[in-house]
């Protein structure tokens, strides 16, 4: 029987959820099935669920009616409540494949703050943040979309293997920007 996973994308716009538990991306905390609270979707045929997704806010600051600066903040957050697992249908090779999941949504984050500083102040700057919060959030799905297909959601180990490698490369190319 071939199993599925599923990936929930939880985008967050301009402010973070005031409730429900979340967990920030660290590079040395790595999820266990105990961070997979959710309640089990008796219709699905997937074996795990890994909701993940960033969290944007940003302020602007104004002198004289102008726009003079910008700060944003952007995270990657995995949220226990939206995740779950069927016990008897996962193993450490799944829960690998459930962290690479969450270790993307961390690369796009790190991605966004790069993207962040190449921005210029101006009047309009509240719709480019928008807009940069969207491409970022596209480009987070198609990834995550084509690490499933390729890696035939973990069952592919080759294909598992080279994405892994391909996130931890990407990971160090933007290590500039990680989450702390």
């Amino acid at each position: 029987m071939t199993t599925r996973f599923i990936l929930l994308f939880l985008l967050f716009v301009f402010h973070l959820p005031t409730d429900g538990e979340t967990i920030s991306w660290k590079e040395n905390n790595k999820l266990t099935w105990s961070d997979f609270k959710g309640q089990i979707e008796v219709d699905s045929d997937a074996a795990a669920v890994t909701a993940s997704g960033i969290t944007f806010s940003y302020s602007i600051r104004k002198t004289d009616n102008r726009i003079t600066g910008f700060e944003a903040v952007a995270q990657a957050h995995f949220y226990p409540e939206n995740s779950w697992f069927i016990k008897d249908r996962c193993n450490d090779h799944i829960l690998a494949h459930e962290q690479l999941h969450f270790d993307i949504t961390e690369l796009h984050v790190r991605i966004f703050r790069y993207r962040l500083t190449k921005l210029k102040v101006s009047q309009t700057i509240k719709e480019q943040l928008s807009l940069l919060h969207r491409e970022i959030n596209d480009q987070l799905s198609v990834m995550q979309h084509q690490y499933d297909t390729q890696s035939q959601n973990s069952i592919n180990k080759e294909a598992q293997l080279k994405w892994n490698a391909y996130v931890a490369v990407n990971l160090k190319k933007f290590e500039a920007y990680k989450s702390e």
